[in-house]
């Protein structure tokens, strides 16, 4: 039978030690090696090469919700009552209460607010850290007030945070806070904060699917935009959701997709409107091209292979973020792939759609797509190349459908509508 033996850089530590304390003169004893024993000495790990494994970062709680498409029961328009009371929204670091005293004839020429503070809270006896200065620089004239208000005044002409720890009487600067949002127990509400807060590029945020919060952080702009967005509820506004179906389609005989055969197999007048853009095209269409008649027209020239399906939702007049890689395999060439919308509810139920496709390497293209509720519009000839793929010919096809929700607020405790 063969041993296996780890040398532990512990035990080594200890023969090693015990090595030095032996007199100079003692003689070493004789190391007799067991032929039948088989040494492995195992190096540690370098901790940088140590990744979370793939199977657990696709773990993602927004999927049953967020990547279920039902392509043949779609609702156009969905009325979604809300109790807009739920709405608040918190910061998470310990803020106590500054003391109260009051301020008189402060003045400070142009300088950066740390400094500014630095003078004021001197005064005070408390001592200030500015965690990632330097900051705006203001000037002040005869500032007086509650001191509380006047380091608010302060802190918000540079738009910056404050928290303070009255134990050890320490104030801290900071350009971000950590927040807590809550929102209506409404599935769509929450995925429509979810959206806009990827559109603000936020992307490191904690959602509690238990009692609707989501925890971010933010500096000073992004949380005067969320808090414009609650607002925003006060009017019931209108939501647009999108069902999206991304796929790509490798041609049987080596050639381009000839996409002007769907002009032979489909009525005149079927695709309304075609757009060019920096690369590809968009399609508008009547919903006679729905995601099955799509793929069947496909499917007779091309090899069809599904990349991600799922749905995002823009409130009227604001940019959300769908992450295609959120609803397909992690390793797929288009999982950095980010469709952005922006969308503009207009009379007669149209629809318009500022619509920008980026990666992680920069915007790839935009299109402008207006269409009426109960369209749809795909966009096309987007080579695989753009995502690192080198079949020739072959494209990526992204198909999306406009639904319209239209919020209604409620005293009632409404929960998990979908």
């Amino acid at each position: 039978m063969i041993k296996k033996i780890f040398l532990l850089s512990g035990l080594w530590a200890v023969l090693t030690l015990t090595a030095c304390q032996s007199s100079k003169n003692e003689p070493l004893e004789e190391i007799i090696v067991d032929p039948e024993v088989n040494a492995e000495v195992v190096y540690p790990l370098d901790s940088r090469s140590i990744r979370t494994p793939d199977g657990a970062n696709a773990l993602d709680l927004e999927t049953p919700l967020r990547c279920n498409v039902n392509w043949e029961t779609q609702q156009m328009v969905l009325t979604l009552p809300f109790n807009n009371s739920v709405f608040r929204m918190e910061r998470l670091e310990r803020n106590d209460k500054l003391p109260r005293f009051e301020v008189t004839g402060f003045t400070f020429e142009t300088m950066p607010a740390e400094k500014a503070l630095y003078k004021l809270t001197k005064e005070a006896g408390i001592k200030l850290v500015a965690k990632d200065a330097p900051y705006a620089s203001l000037s002040g004239d005869n500032l007086k007030g509650e001191f509380t208000d006047v380091v608010n005044m302060i802190t918000e002409a540079a738009e910056i945070y404050y928290s303070y720890d009255a134990e050890k009487k320490i104030m801290t600067l900071s350009r971000r806070a950590n927040l807590i949002l809550y929102v209506p127990p409404s599935r769509p509400i929450i995925l429509a904060f979810l959206d806009v807060l990827r559109g603000s590029g936020i992307t490191d945020m904690t959602t509690n699917w238990a009692d609707y919060s989501i925890t971010f952080d933010a500096d000073i702009e992004l949380k005067n935009k969320i808090t414009a967005l609650i607002g925003y509820f006060e009017n019931n506004p209108n939501l647009v959701a999108y069902d999206v179906s991304v796929f790509k389609i490798y041609p049987n005989d080596g050639c381009d997709v000839e996409w002007k055969g769907l002009l032979d197999a489909f009525h005149f007048g079927t695709i309304t409107t075609a757009q060019t853009g920096v690369i590809g095209r968009v399609l508008t269409t009547t919903n006679e091209i729905s995601i099955e008649n799509l793929r069947y027209f496909l499917g007779q020239k091309a090899n069809i292979v599904s990349v991600s399906e799922g749905k995002f939702i823009v409130p009227n007049l604001w940019l959300s973020r769908f992450d295609v890689g959120k609803c397909g395999k992690i390793k797929c060439a288009e999982a950095e792939l980010s469709i952005l919308a922006k969308a503009s509810v207009e009379k007669d139920n149209h629809i318009t759609t500022d619509v920008t496709l980026e990666t992680t390497k920069g915007q790839i293209t935009q299109f402008k797509v207006r269409n009426k509720l109960g369209e749809n519009f795909m966009i096309i000839g987007l080579p695989n190349e753009l995502f690192g793929q080198k079949t020739p010919r072959s494209e990526t096809v992204i198909f999306m459908v406009p639904r319209l929700i239209r919020t209604l607020k409620t005293t009632e405790t409404i929960k998990n509508r979908i």
